[in-house]
């Protein structure tokens, strides 16, 4: 029979503690006015910012409005109210993190960042699971932080930028990495979050630049992989992409398949090897291909359970890929949580079993997760 109790929230978040981050930093980098006055990584973007709300006690906003980052015992009293037994936390400041232009300081910002992540929260609680920053920006550095950061520090893999790095996650600069990842047997996740230079950056209002950027950014990466062969290349490496919703994987299927017969690729006899190793002949098409992928465990989805399409994506491409996710504390609550599981579990278009992988097996699959008790 299928588990429904057992909830892993596989996209968490958690706020930098700048003050205890910058302890990580080596001086004199930790005392300079830029650390001291802004912060150890750069403004995720400039279009975050403009009028709006947010439900009651999001983001540790209380009845009397004053800031309160939950911060550990916070998480510890969100997972037991809504009833999640371990969760996956991912960073806030520092999504942007792509977008740091000194490749020497990036690489030291992430190395703290994944110390204090470890210190303050993976070691803290074995139900608190941790993703570490990879200077991408000089991929050498990030697959010796990442091996570092999986064996040293207990990492469940690392999150990726889906803005700010100077080509998308496809690539071949950044295969050593995914190499590394493969060997390691981690999770590589990109994240949504920073929508500078999506073509939004002088839209008036946030609501929709929230709406459209997630996923934007989100489907650039994945055809950039998809269509560079990055997973024929690299046959067990696991990739999610993650707070961006549904919707965007069924627009990828409908327009990869299209534009894929539209403008063809040279065969790789021609010199042209970075393409995806799809059957033709067969009439494989590159929906087909996707479907394939996500089949063989290569590729996971972020949903929080409230999405309109997610029926019907579970009967386009499998309930496999679909991991749950809370995104705790970004813009809900304990009772906006509760609600949207609940919508997954009324669901009628979706089976128990179908239910049981979304709210916990994906996520052990992806992350390589084992249940743990509450403590």
């Amino acid at each position: 029979m299928a588990n429904l109790e057992i909830i892993i929230d596989g996209d968490g978040h958690i706020f930098e503690d700048m003050v205890e981050l910058r302890k990580h930093l080596p001086y004199p980098l930790n005392k300079t006015n830029v650390t001291q006055t802004l912060s150890v990584f750069p403004q995720i973007d400039h279009i975050h910012h403009g009028l709006g709300m947010n439900p009651p006690d999001t983001f540790g906003i209380g009845s009397d409005g004053v800031f309160r980052n939950p911060g550990v015992p916070g998480w510890h009293e969100f997972m037991e109210k809504a009833g999640i037994e371990s969760t996956v936390v991912y960073p806030t400041a520092a999504l942007g993190y792509g977008r740091m232009t000194d490749v020497d300081y990036a690489i030291l910002a992430c190395r703290a960042y994944n110390d204090w992540l470890a210190e303050a929260y993976v070691q803290n609680d074995s139900r608190f699971n941790g993703v570490a920053l990879l200077p991408m920006q000089e991929p050498q550095a990030a697959v010796e932080e990442l091996r570092r950061a999986v064996n040293d520090l207990g990492m469940v893999g690392a999150m990726l930028p889906s803005t700010g790095l100077k080509s998308p996650l496809g690539d071949p600069e950044y295969w050593p990495v995914y190499a590394e990842a493969e060997r390691l047997g981690c999770a590589m996740a990109i994240h949504g979050g920073a929508h500078q230079d999506l073509g939004m950056n002088t839209m008036n209002k946030v609501g929709p630049i929230h709406a459209i950027g997630h996923p934007t950014g989100i489907i650039i990466n994945f055809g950039s992989m998809i269509f560079n062969g990055v997973f024929d290349r690299f046959p067990t490496l696991k990739v999610g992409f993650l707070e961006a919703g549904v919707s965007w994987l069924l627009v990828a299927l409908e327009r990869f398949s299209g534009s894929y017969h539209a403008v063809e690729p040279f065969p790789p006899s021609n010199g042209f090897p970075y393409r995806p190793h799809m059957d033709l002949h067969a009439g494989e098409e590159a929906a087909d291909y996707v479907k394939r992928l996500i089949k063989q465990g290569n590729i996971f989805i972020g949903v929080e359970g409230d999405e309109l399409t997610l029926a019907f994506a579970v009967k386009e491409v499998g309930p496999e890929p679909f991991i749950y996710s809370s995104d705790f504390p970004h813009e809900v609550n304990i009772h906006t949580v509760r609600d949207e599981i609940q919508e997954l579990l009324d669901n009628e278009e979706l089976t128990a079993e179908e239910k049981e992988g979304i709210l916990h097996k994906n996520s052990q699959k992806f992350y390589g997760l084992t249940p743990v008790a509450a403590v």
